[in-house]
């Protein structure tokens, strides 16, 4: 018998010997750390607003405010599943409760491609900024040689930190982000103290004059900078109170780090006024406009850096308990399915996730890619997953709503805008058709997913009832196979 057989037959009458995920013991905030790491709101207030402005000039507060309602919306859909459903599957459960075993597999391959990429590419953004940190307080590490160094020790950490807890993990990236936001939030309060009079830029708030397309199109990058808000909803097991925890968590992130992008963008424009739209690193150059002493640029590029480093640990977290939940279901390997015997933690799929990431950052760097390209690359790649799952659970939470009888006039229009809006930030990031790289990663994500639904359509005629199973694993199930 195969294993991917064993997995669907010896589930319910094996006796488990595996304690399984460890089971309630991650408080609000600590979720709450989660989803804010995931984010990383430090690494995407580095750089968004700029980018943004570039097309929307006056009008970026509004892209950002229209990303964030955008957000919210899939976040509702996401909430009203995990009020009534705590699983390690996260997206993937919860889509089929709408769109059977299909539509779980199509959401579960793209959040682990989605979470793995952002892994990957944010792994980049921390050793170009580690790098720089460095490279400030006086030691050598701008060579490839340092930054492959780089990548193997912050990569390794990460893993590591995933495998020892995800209480450890999610504090740490707490803990980072929270000293990171800090830096970056001084930094804010002291410019537009500095600005004095001018601190109150009313243009910012007359729309009028907004352009369009060009809000339209900030919307995209404002949209790209919450990707991974939900991923609190992969704790459904360790999580205290689950059902009231997890929904609160994925809301009140995605609101605290939309204020978070509203306040830094108006800031920037304040301070930096056109030559944002010029600007290569905003927050340094509004460092040095306002005469910030020396020493602050070595803390600042610290902070980023800690931002993208938070990012790659809590990736990793929901790829382990994603896979972890296909192991306990047949879909995957049945190995993957089990939990380290102490830390209670799905190592074996961490100790290939993360490994594999810091495998394709030193390929790249030794090829001679930037590794803020690495960055931008890998994590447009994780983007199209993220899309697509946000897309599914939207879908899936109307078609559940709607036959388990429940009121669902705001899923209707949180799925609407949210889909729609999908489908919108899909188009503008492949019509016009971008420079390259970026306009062949869209078929590098499509072959993936080709290749997965080729490993659907394998077990649907070889071992049915895995297809069953699919989605299925709740949280008082997890209890490990041995």
């Amino acid at each position: 018998m195969s294993t991917t057989t064993r997995t669907a037959t010896k589930q319910a009458d094996q006796p488990p010997t595996d304690a399984g995920l460890r089971r309630g013991v991650m408080s609000g905030p600590e979720l709450a750390a989660q989803a804010i790491a995931n984010i990383a709101p430090t690494a995407v207030v580095a750089f968004t607003a700029a980018a943004i402005f570039v097309g929307a000039g006056r009008g970026t507060l509004l892209s950002i405010i229209l990303a964030t309602i955008v957000i919210l919306c899939v976040g509702y859909t996401v909430a009203t599943f995990a009020k009534r459903h705590a699983s390690a599957g996260s997206l993937y459960t919860y889509v089929s409760k709408g769109l059977g075993p299909f539509g779980a597999y199509l959401a579960g391959v793209a959040l682990i491609i989605g979470c793995w990429g952002i892994a990957a590419g944010s792994l980049g953004g921390s050793v170009a900024y580690m790098s720089q940190f460095l490279v400030l307080i006086g030691l050598p590490a701008s060579g490839v040689l340092a930054k492959i160094a780089l990548a193997i020790v912050l990569g390794g950490l990460a893993t590591l930190f995933t495998i020892r807890g995800i209480r450890l993990s999610a504090r740490i990236s707490l803990v980072l982000e929270l000293l990171s936001v800090a830096v970056i939030l001084v930094l804010l309060v002291l410019a537009l103290v500095w600005a004095g009079p001018n601190a109150w830029d009313p243009s910012q708030f007359s729309f009028t004059d907004a352009p369009i397309s060009g809000v339209a199109a900030g919307m995209v990058l404002g949209i790209l900078g919450f990707v991974g808000f939900s991923s609190a909803d992969a704790l459904g097991r360790e999580a205290k109170n689950p059902y009231v925890a997890i929904p609160r968590a994925i809301m009140w992130s995605a609101v605290a780090v939309g204020v978070l992008y509203v306040f830094a963008a108006y800031t920037q424009v304040v301070v930096l006024g056109d030559s944002l739209a010029t600007s290569a690193s905003p927050l340094e150059d509004i460092s040095t406009t306002i005469g910030m002493p020396s020493w602050f640029a070595p803390i600042l590029t610290f902070g980023v850096g800690a931002s993208f480093f938070a990012v790659v640990v809590a990736p990793l977290n929901v790829v382990g308990r994603i896979i972890y939940v296909m192991g306990k279901e047949g879909v995957v390997n049945e190995s993957f399915g089990r939990t380290h015997d102490r830390h209670l933690t799905p190592h074996r799929v961490l100790l290939v996730a993360g490994p594999a990431a810091i495998l394709l950052d030193i390929i790249m760097l030794a090829a001679g890619v930037a590794p803020m390209d690495i960055t931008v690359w890998v994590d447009t790649f994780g983007t199209y997953g993220y899309m697509v799952a946000y897309s599914l659970v939207a879908i899936a939470c109307v078609i559940y709503t709607r036959r388990e009888k429940i009121p669902n006039v705001l899923v209707w229009i949180a799925a609407i805008v949210a889909v729609l809006s999908m489908i919108y930030v899909f188009i503008a990031n492949v019509y016009p058709v971008p420079a390259y790289p970026l306009n062949v990663i869209p078929y590098i994500f499509l072959v993936v997913m080709l290749a997965a639904i080729g490993w659907y359509v394998y077990l649907a005629k070889k071992f049915p009832q895995v297809i069953v199973n699919i989605g299925n694993t709740e949280t008082d199930s997890l209890e490990g196979m041995g």
